[in-house]
């Protein structure tokens, strides 16, 4: 086996840090009523559940309220840095003025942030040297670019920024895979159960997994980039050593205590307890010329 790709940093400027943060998340986005969310908000007008000091007050409860969407929102720090950075600690509650410009900024810096978190990753994967500076140097232009006040960030094109860093990141989570598994990139595998097919070293990048069953499947060196595992089963799955997993991912699946998790992520604490007893692999023997199949 090879060896395992060391977790990405933990840098604190990508990750939420909501008492620094005027609730941005709250504010800005616009939801419709759904299995998500259980009212409709209209961008720009804050949550009913968000309170004076910015906290929500309904958090433990979200999910039984009704608020899923709302517990797999990551904003890769881009809230704080809206609040303390950009704004430089003025609340929009006493400035209401203030609040369309936060909107801006912060539409541009949190894609902006979820980039530096995946640059950061591919880092962390020990690419050749060549790949390395070509991701650093990225890694550098993308952290310029979040530095800049609002007039500056209304002026970043993050569609080009992201097209110029997701060509590396593809070839940093290749290099990672070689050789590779399956392609899924991008494949539709809605509620497919997967359990039979061989996803070791696998390229699931956007697939979309909703719903799919995983349970006890091998994710070793797959990359999930942007894949969308809401309601996917992952009890029992290995994911300790899976490319680009992020927290978000795991909050939106279902999962258990044998889930198998990479030490700096979280088991969500709505994921059914059970007893710590060893994952299990997939079988070898012909794994590789099985299709999934849909249900």
């Amino acid at each position: 086996m090879s060896p395992s790709p060391a977790p990405p940093p933990q840098s604190a400027q990508l990750r939420a840090d909501c008492g620094r943060c005027f609730g941005l998340c709250c504010v800005v986005p616009a939801f419709a009523a759904s299995a998500d969310f259980a009212i409709d908000k209209p961008a720009g007008r804050p949550c009913p559940h968000l309170g004076p000091d910015h906290s929500c007050g309904i958090h433990t409860e979200l999910r039984q309220r009704g608020f899923p969407g709302c517990t797999v929102f990551d904003c890769f720090g881009a809230g704080q840095q809206v609040a303390q950075v950009t704004f430089g600690g003025r609340d929009w509650r006493d400035a209401p003025e203030t609040l369309p410009a936060m909107a801006e900024a912060f539409a541009v810096l949190r894609p902006l942030h979820e980039l530096l978190w995946y640059l950061d990753a591919a880092v962390a994967l020990h690419p050749p040297a060549d790949l390395r500076d070509e991701l650093e140097h990225a890694r550098t232009e993308t952290a310029v670019l979040t530095a800049g006040d609002v007039a500056q960030l209304r002026a970043v094109d993050v569609a080009a920024q992201r097209a110029r860093v997701n060509p590396l990141l593809s070839r940093a989570g290749d290099v990672a895979r070689s050789p590779g598994g399956v392609d899924h990139r991008g494949a539709h595998l809605l509620g497919v159960d997967l359990r039979r097919v061989d996803l070791r070293r696998a390229n699931l990048r956007g697939a979309l997994l909703i719903g799919a069953d995983l349970r006890d499947v091998d994710l070793g060196l797959a990359d999930v980039t942007g894949a969308d595992l809401r309601g996917a089963d992952l009890r029992g799955a290995d994911l300790r050593r899976a490319l680009f997993l992020h927290q978000a991912q795991l909050d939106a699946a279902r999962g258990d205590a044998r889930t198998g998790l990479p030490a700096t992520l979280t088991r969500p604490a709505h994921w059914t307890a059970l007893p710590l007893t060893p994952v299990r692999q997939p079988s070898r023997a012909g794994t590789a010329a099985r299709r999934s199949r849909r249900r």
